[in-house]
């Protein structure tokens, strides 16, 4: 690895170029093909999906096959697509990693790390860490599965550091997916299950990670703004940074980190982002399940518009009782107007 090293720089995962270092990290329930796109226009060398039953795959749940499987040609441009997928089951993951390979994915990143109770309770996400055969067999399964006419797809799996705090199941459990499974790297979220979100995330671990696996690892957690994130970079020598609750509603985070500026969006960029989302969910979904859907993202982007406390709790609360995105624009068009700014 060189000495000096650029989130700019292009790198290698398994046969594939991916054109610079800061990724978009896998969102449960928010990660779907509009939402990696805009992470793409915004420079994301490459995106995950939210996660994905193999269990729902293997059935061929039309939902999930439809919709959550669903990859649009303009995500491709600028960088690979990966689609992660969850599951404890060998075969059912072989089965789903064939299917995904099949629909055109780029890559297929295994789950072992969400730290959900109802994910865990089946065995897989961040239980499979207490479960080292078990995990390394879900991951060459998938690694089995992802081979196609289109040639051997790169598999990756996300963890976390171990189950409770202090734990490291998760380092030493890298170390036989890549040595054991043929897992091409790992994404590495130096914290435990049990923390969640919360708490500071292990660098130092994350660095020994670095220093002793011979696959690139791909640093998550915590690198919610791009000063952290570059010192993160930094720090642990990771080959990539994958991004997420940091972008929510800030697809600008892309852009600082790979162009080195620092500027906070004006109002009118953010409202013409909110604009092109609602735009892309309709597409997806069709109006009245877009209307639904979309409350979830408000919050994301008003607290970029830097309206006052008072304002700011009106127009959500209007935008989350919007019976229709008529009624969504119309109010969004009244916020465009000069308003008093938070101090």
């Amino acid at each position: 690895m060189p000495l000096t090293r650029s989130l700019t720089d292009p790198w290698r995962l398994g046969p594939l170029e991916v054109p610079n270092r800061v990724m978009l990290a896998p969102l449960a329930g928010i990660g779907n093909w509009f939402v990696r796109l805009q992470a793409k226009r915004y420079g994301a060398g490459m995106t995950v999906s939210e996660m994905v039953s193999s269990h729902a795959v293997h059935y061929g749940n039309v939902k999930t096959c439809t919709e959550m499987l669903r990859i649009d040609p303009r995500e491709r441009e600028g960088g690979p697509v990966s689609i992660q997928l969850f599951g404890e089951d060998p075969e059912m993951m072989r089965s789903a990693a064939a299917h995904v390979a099949r629909v055109g994915a780029d890559v297929i990143d295994i789950n072992m790390g969400c730290p959900v109770a109802k994910v865990q309770k089946t065995g897989a996400g961040a239980a499979l860490l207490d479960d080292p055969d078990r995990a390394v067999a879900v991951a060459r399964a998938a690694v089995d599965g992802a081979a196609s006419e289109r040639g051997a797809l790169p598999v990756t799996v996300k963890l976390r550091s171990g189950l409770h705090p202090g734990d490291t199941s998760g380092f030493e459990l890298a170390h036989r997916l890549v040595a054991e499974a043929g897992v091409a790297a790992i994404a590495f979220h130096p914290r435990s299950a049990a923390v969640q979100h919360r708490g500071v995330p292990d660098y130092e671990l994350a660095a020994r990670l670095v220093e002793s696996l011979p696959a690139p690892v791909i640093l998550t957690g915590g690198l919610s703004d791009a000063a952290s994130a570059r010192e993160a970079f930094a720090d642990t020598g990771a080959a990539a940074l994958m991004l997420a609750r940091g972008t929510l509603g800030n697809p600008w985070l892309f852009t600082e980190l790979l162009g080195g500026g620092q500027r906070q969006p004006t109002r009118a960029e953010v409202l013409s982002e909110l604009d092109w989302t609602i735009e892309r969910a309709v597409e997806h979904l069709g109006a009245e399940r877009a209307t639904r859907y979309l409350r979830k993202f408000y919050p994301w982007y008003l607290q970029r518009l830097c309206l006052d406390a008072e304002s700011a709790k009106r127009l959500q609360s209007s935008l989350q009782a919007a019976d229709t995105l008529t009624e969504v624009r119309r109010l969004l068009d009244r916020s465009r107007q000069p308003v008093a700014v938070a101090t």
